[in-house]
């Protein structure tokens, strides 16, 4: 699958989609997007080349050429992979899989980014579902190496998975579809607790964010918790980490919170988001995000060498 993709085409031009058209493009593939606004052209253009500049600080710097088009069937000719980047509506979603389905030859993959729509409601419409997968990627997908699989046929799962590893990827398959899939499941579970926190005012927002990427933050960027408990087990691993600790792990727990959003919370992190924002735009604050993705990736690579 990797060797014989060479053309790629994007459905849906925002930043999700100008992230994916660059990144191929850096590996080499010429890109053709479709958005049915042409307005969109000339933001998904500039999108694209941020991000090809910061690809090559990464050691990325093929140029493979990227179209726009406001027609779909244009943009989908001759692609041998789709990644489609649609709203996340079941039944937009549903309409577009169904219609990218159909202008398709059979052995072309469609990929759909989705972070809560279960797959096998989204190509309920499709003639040839069995070639239909969720490829959900974290933003920005062209510097957050992970992209989570679901898919019906383990042929076209391992298709596709080759298909981003290739592009300096780190797929996940799942064995089975799960609203949330793997990672915004865990997100959404540290995001509960990080509301509670708040709500029970324990600490500030700026306070709880730090907790995070000054501890556990900084190790999870290495290996996941299963493997940090087993680090943490000493001698004995995880199977001494959960002998021993477990019990502490479920008092845990126990005394975890289910928070509500009521306006009252709401305004609580609104104004203490804003204080540790301290006076920053949405995009500055961006680019400080993508300046230290390109330095923690740096690192990773001079630690796996």
């Amino acid at each position: 699958m990797s060797d014989s993709v060479t053309n790629l085409a994007i459905v849906g031009a925002g930043m999700i989609g100008a992230s994916w058209a660059a990144l191929a493009s850096a590996h080499g593939m010429a890109v053709s997007a479709y958005d049915p606004n042409p307005e969109a052209e000339a933001r998904f253009l500039s999108h694209v080349e941020r991000a090809r500049a910061q690809l090559v600080e990464l050691g990325v710097a093929g140029a493979g050429a990227v179209r726009f088009s406001t027609d779909l069937a244009t943009a989908l000719k001759g692609a041998g992979f789709v990644q489609e980047n649609g709203p996340e509506n079941e039944a937009v979603k549903r309409k577009l899989l169904a219609e990218i389905d159909s202008l398709l030859p059979t052995e072309a993959i469609i990929a759909s980014s989705t972070s809560a729509l279960v797959r096998s409601a989204i190509v309920a419409d499709c003639a040839r579902p069995e070639r239909i997968v969720v490829a959900h990627p974290f933003n920005p997908p062209h510097l957050v190496p992970l992209v989570e699989i679901v898919g019906a046929d383990p042929d076209v799962t391992g298709r596709a998975a080759a298909f981003y590893r290739a592009l300096g990827r780190r797929p996940v398959v799942l064995n089975r579809e799960m609203p949330g899939h793997i990672a915004n499941r865990l997100a959404s579970a540290l995001y509960r607790e990080a509301v509670h926190l708040v709500e029970q005012g324990v600490a500030s927002v700026a306070d709880i964010d730090a907790a995070l990427c000054n501890g556990p933050g900084l190790r999870w960027a290495l290996m996941g918790p299963h493997m940090t408990y087993h680090l943490g087990g000493g001698e004995g691993g995880i199977a001494g980490y959960l002998a021993h600790l477990g019990p502490s792990q479920v008092r845990r727990w126990q005394s975890l919170g289910s928070p509500s959003l009521d306006a009252d919370v709401q305004a609580k992190i609104v104004a203490g988001v804003a204080e540790e924002a301290g006076g920053l735009s949405i995009a500055e604050l961006e680019a400080r995000r993508d300046e230290g993705l390109l330095a923690v990736l740096k690192a990773r690579r001079l630690v796996s060498e």
